[in-house]
């Protein structure tokens, strides 16, 4: 009996050596050469219906799909550059539903954007989190375009575009050598200007918006705005 103990003490021991040499092998983080691909892709449907006594008055339904591709090369150990895509769209349906026919107020937004980062990796907290900061530029473009149930022509059909600027703060938990969960904590220091114009016949609206924040030292609920992405490097 007590060989039988000793040899089981002897292989989980061994075993559990072993575990720790194959942990102590393996590479986490980045090299030079080094290529990575990320995104955050996002949905989401809802429906609300109000009613009374005499039955139903409104339902409004809301979705919305987002999807944001990176794709980024080291160049040293700890610094990488990149380019950057956005892809945002969404529908709002606003049916009143006690008057006959129903009348349904649809909106529809899409946004597309580019642009470029670049990114350094200044903090490892252990072996697999990586903690860097990022500033990226970029520019967008988009579309709004408003109809109502019963109407030829859209009720609005705006059209915007802008730049943007700005520094944030993340990490990157490597969950295997070459694949890692990205958290993008908060955003620092960021710009965006814009523009829109109305495409409606007999219109000329023109809007023009700025805007500066800046987020230096709040950082009391990291993961409350956080956005979660998939990085996967090659």
């Amino acid at each position: 009996m007590k060989k039988v103990l000793l040899l089981a003490a002897v292989a989980v021991f061994g075993f559990s050596n072993v575990n720790a040499q194959e942990e102590g092998e393996k590479t986490f983080g980045f090299e030079k050469g080094n290529i990575i691909v990320e995104g955050n892709l996002g949905f989401s449907s809802s429906t609300d219906t109000d009613s009374d006594e005499t039955g139903d008055l409104f339902e409004t339904k809301n979705s919305s799909f987002s999807f944001n591709p990176k794709a980024g090369y080291f160049i040293s150990d700890k610094f990488a550059v990149g380019i950057q895509l956005s892809l945002n769209s969404s529908k709002f349906e606003d049916t009143v539903l006690f008057v006959d026919p129903s009348v349904t107020t649809e909106t529809k937004r899409s946004t597309f954007g580019a642009g470029v980062f670049a990114r350094y990796y200044f903090l490892e907290l252990g072996k697999r989190f990586k903690t860097y900061g990022e500033f990226g530029l970029g520019f967008n473009s988009g579309n709004t375009e408003t109809t109502v149930t019963g109407m030829d022509d859209p009720t609005q059909d705006f059209d915007t575009s802008g730049f943007g600027a700005g520094a944030s703060l993340g990490i990157n938990y490597f969950v295997t050598e070459c694949f890692a969960i990205n958290f993008v904590l908060t955003d620092l220091l960021s710009y965006t200007s814009s523009t829109g114009e109305n495409n409606l016949p007999n219109t000329s609206d023109e809007t023009k918006t700025s805007g500066f924040n800046g987020n230096l030292n709040v950082f009391n609920n990291f993961f409350q705005t956080a956005q979660f992405g998939l990085t996967w490097k090659f």
